[in-house]
């Protein structure tokens, strides 16, 4: 048994945010199901948007948000964030993180804009900036005596009082598999933090890393916690079209700086869908491309910044720059191949302003909860936003309760268990999962699609179930189980929405409704 006050399951920056906000007066352990770098942040490019700029207003970031969010956002939980945003991004300044310096800007950082934003309010550091915030974020990290970091575990499920036969709603730790020994072990902790990211490897395209397999979802609605809005699912617009370019993104920022979006004879087409062009919101340009390509039959579309002088395009973007020109793409001569892909889980398991869930002592932060900042459409660069306020809203939560002493917690029984025969059978149901989710739960959906995807869930639900429960449990059986439960959650979710709105796209449903309504599911 492993005692800690603070278990946080997570690498991510809401993770190290939190982390390090409560690690002076707490003992804090955090686990990651691969190394500490592999987490969505760490992928991420554009930046952080927040109010830093003398010509920009809280009041504009709080409109474009909710303009992007089309009418979904919850307006407290905006105002919350963005009013923090600016010591949000000040805290990230004085623990040392790089961002890119611009001597003729008042606030000395170079903004850069992105799709949907009213102005420049992006900071950044180059096109790499979730990469220099986590390693920064990581120095500090391993060396703080109070922080006890555990690579290769991944988390099974929360321990709660009603898995202990309790009548409280509570939760006291986590079951954790230690990947590299093949071991169960029990965490037990005053609170746990999930920090888990997003569920983008229910698709079969998408930006996100291997470990974004919906994991915090899964765990917290197996737990009793409310989940909303898990229709939502963003999918950038630009995503590398390459045999050999396994998940590559191609910044919002790309387009931010002038770069524009071409069939491949040179035509645009952006501007035939919306009046705002290559700087529409990521909904309303993923589906111009979607229509493009099933229109014309194209496996790909192409964005252009070749216009563009080649120092300029070599100084913004250089690690986009290096990619695409080992794949043998020179982007200041030609244009980039690009498709949607999955990006960004929008709902997730719901949580007050404090981040707390249905189930005291359990939070979710980050990409993992759903806060009501993102409404129907998230507004790009607010997600590392989200990650900073409401790590530091978490850590002033915990430190303001009282620790509740922990019951008796048994260990993991593996009595009645056995080595897998055939692992195949994970790997099948794996790619078939993420196969049809993109065919019939993509960017445009009917209820005949839903239908049949449903279907099929119910099916590998059963099977993986039968297989959890006569199996010893291996990461990849624990994802699996995790991203089936969380398919589920999508396709419940989207079967609830009765019209088009943001993310959701409905050919059944192609009106949106008069007022809008969250979709939230709770365990029967």
């Amino acid at each position: 048994m492993e005692h800690t006050d603070v278990l946080i399951i997570g690498s991510g920056l809401a993770a190290l945010t939190t982390a390090l906000h409560l690690a002076e007066t707490m003992q804090i352990t955090i686990l990651t199901k691969k190394t500490l770098q592999d987490s969505a942040s760490a992928w991420a490019q554009g930046g952080i948007a927040a109010v830093l700029a003398d010509d920009d207003t809280v009041e504009a970031h709080i409109q474009d948000t909710l303009i992007a969010g089309a009418g979904l956002c919850d307006e407290a939980a905006v105002r919350f964030v963005v009013e923090h945003g600016r010591a949000a991004v000040q805290w990230l300044v004085e623990v040392g993180v790089p961002f890119t310096e611009d001597a003729a800007s008042d606030t000395g950082f170079h903004l850069t804009r992105e799709g949907g934003h009213s102005t420049r309010r992006i900071i950044h550091a180059a096109d790499a900036t979730g990469r220099a915030v986590q390693r920064t974020l990581c120095q500090q990290i391993r060396q703080h005596p109070n922080i006890t970091l555990l690579e290769h575990h991944i988390a099974i499920d929360l321990i709660t009082g009603a898995k202990l036969g309790r009548d409280d709603q509570r939760c006291y730790g986590s079951y954790v598999l230690d990947s590299l020994h093949g071991r169960v072990k029990t965490f037990a902790a005053k609170h746990t933090v999930l920090a888990t990211g997003g569920a983008g490897k229910v698709y079969l395209y998408t930006t996100n890393p291997d470990v974004a397999t919906g994991d915090g979802v899964a765990m917290a609605w197996r737990a009793g916690c409310s989940v909303a809005n898990m229709e939502f699912m963003q999918f950038h617009p630009t995503c590398l079209y390459h045999p050999r370019a396994k998940s590559f993104l191609i910044s919002e920022a790309v387009r931010g700086e002038g770069g524009l979006l071409k069939l491949a004879d040179g035509t645009r087409f952006m501007p035939e869908h919306d009046a705002r062009g290559e700087l529409a919101p990521r909904d309303v340009v993923a589906r111009a491309i979607d229509w493009e390509m099933k229109k014309r039959g194209l496996d790909c579309v192409y964005l252009d910044i070749s216009h563009q002088p080649a120092e300029f395009i070599t100084s913004h973007f250089p690690n986009i720059y290096q990619r695409c020109l080992e794949l043998g793409i020179d982007i200041t001569r030609e244009p980039i191949p690009v498709v949607p892909a999955a990006h960004y889980t929008c709902g997730g398991v719901v949580t007050d302003l404090a981040a707390r869930t249905d189930i005291a002592n359990l939070y979710a932060v980050g990409e993992v909860a759903h806060t009501g900042l993102h409404g129907a459409n998230r507004l790009a660069s607010n997600s590392l936003l989200e990650c900073l306020v409401f790590g530091r809203a978490v850590a002033q939560t915990i430190l303001a309760t009282a620790p509740v002493q922990a019951p008796v917690i048994p260990e993991w029984d593996e009595s009645r268990v056995t080595d897998a025969d055939e692992e195949i059978v994970l790997s099948h149901n794996w790619d078939e999962l993420r196969r049809f989710m993109w065919d019939y739960v993509g960017i445009v959906r009917t209820n005949k699609r839903l239908e049949r995807a449903a279907h099929r869930i119910a099916l590998l639900t059963e099977e993986i179930n039968e297989y959890y429960a006569n199996f010893r449990v291996s990461n990849d059986l624990i994802e699996l189980r995790n991203l089936v439960m969380t398919a589920d959650l999508i396709v419940r979710c989207a079967q609830q929405r009765h019209e088009s709105r943001g993310l959701h796209t409905s050919r059944d449903y192609p009106e949106t409704l008069a007022v809008a309504v969250d979709t939230v599911i709770r365990p029967e």
